[in-house]
């Protein structure tokens, strides 16, 4: 049994593609599998992959029609058998010391899950690269300590990435922790997300960067303008998850809406201006009654933030007005 599978889901990256896999199959930890999940890409990213894979036997190549991010991750960790797992974005890159460190800690502490720093980058890797640090924990004071995530509710305040850690494969397979299968790569890591929150017993976070997050890729879920509805689409599955037990959404129903605006809030500065308008009645409406049925708490938000939610659910037309007079400034 391997001690990490690594799971690499693949679209068109042959741009990006083998820093990506240098980085992975030069880790200091060595047994792992390398398992790359072709989504039906239209480049040469599978002709790269196999000249890998012919050099490097720990790589498992499966090859797919097109079915979008959720799918393929679904395809890869059904076919990892490590004892952790973790996820490498194509377009991304690790430190070396990655998955040792990581899966050290978890083992000495029996982790369900570990997550590290990471950072934010622009441009080539050690050409003209430009970093920006970021922090895991979100000012949660968790910091190399273990917790139960579903006890522990103001974890679901960290960072939402996933590929910043590893988790352990036997945990997500009794839980039945699978990615949200939509079209296209619409940000399904907030659901695997949430379901590791409200499952995991043992969980830590370290800070130590050891992933590279490319931010300049066109073809990036996070460059699509047209995904108004997606963020929306996915928070609606956590919903359903969520609800499924009722203490635990008590539990965990104003985090929800603080993670949901959060990101309400990254949809509405992504999509077009010709789009906003109806997006911010939406985020209104959706605001208004969960207020209503008492779900928002307020304290949990930022004075700023909680601002903004009043004047958008008070004047939603208003605050597209202000939006669009500064975009045409």
């Amino acid at each position: 049994m391997p001690k990490v599978s690594v799971v690499l889901p693949i679209y068109n990256s042959s741009k990006y593609l083998c820093d990506a896999l240098d980085s992975v199959t030069c880790q200091t930890l060595k047994d792992i599998e390398i398992i790359c999940v072709n989504d039906g890409s239209k480049d040469d990213s599978l002709i790269i992959v196999k000249e890998y894979a012919a050099k490097d036997e720990r790589i498992i190549i499966i090859d797919k029609p097109n079915s979008g991010y959720g799918h393929t991750m679904n395809v890869g960790i059904d076919a990892a058998t490590g004892e952790y797992l973790g996820i490498l974005e194509t377009d991304d890159f690790i430190a070396l010391t990655m998955f040792e460190d990581l899966y050290t800690a978890a083992v000495q502490n029996d982790l369900d899950t570990i997550r590290g720093d990471y950072f934010y980058f622009t441009g080539d890797k050690g050409n003209n690269m430009e970093l920006k640090y970021m922090a895991i924990d979100r000012g949660t004071g968790l910091y190399n300590k273990i917790f139960n995530t579903s006890d522990d509710v103001k974890y679901a305040r960290a960072r939402v990435n996933t590929w910043a850690g590893i988790y352990r494969l036997s945990f997500l397979r009794k839980n039945n922790i699978r990615h949200h299968e939509t079209p296209g790569a619409s940000f399904q890591d907030n659901g695997f997300y949430w379901q590791v929150q409200i499952n995991a017993k043992r969980a830590m976070l370290v800070n130590q960067p050891y992933y590279y997050c490319r931010r300049d890729n066109p073809n990036s879920s996070v460059k699509d303008t047209t995904k108004i509805w997606a963020m929306s689409r996915e928070y609606d599955f956590i919903r359903d998850i969520l609800m499924k037990d009722e203490d635990i959404w008590h539990k965990f129903k104003g985090y929800y809406w603080l993670l949901k605006f959060w990101n309400y809030n990254f949809t509405f500065n992504l999509i077009t201006l010709e789009k906003k308008r109806d997006f911010i009645m939406r985020i209104s409406k959706e605001f208004i009654r969960a207020m209503d049925l008492g779900e928002i708490s307020p304290e949990l938000f930022g004075v700023l933030d909680w601002q903004k939610i009043q004047f958008i659910m008070n004047a939603p037309d208003g605050y597209f007005q202000i939006f669009s007079q500064k975009q045409g400034a």
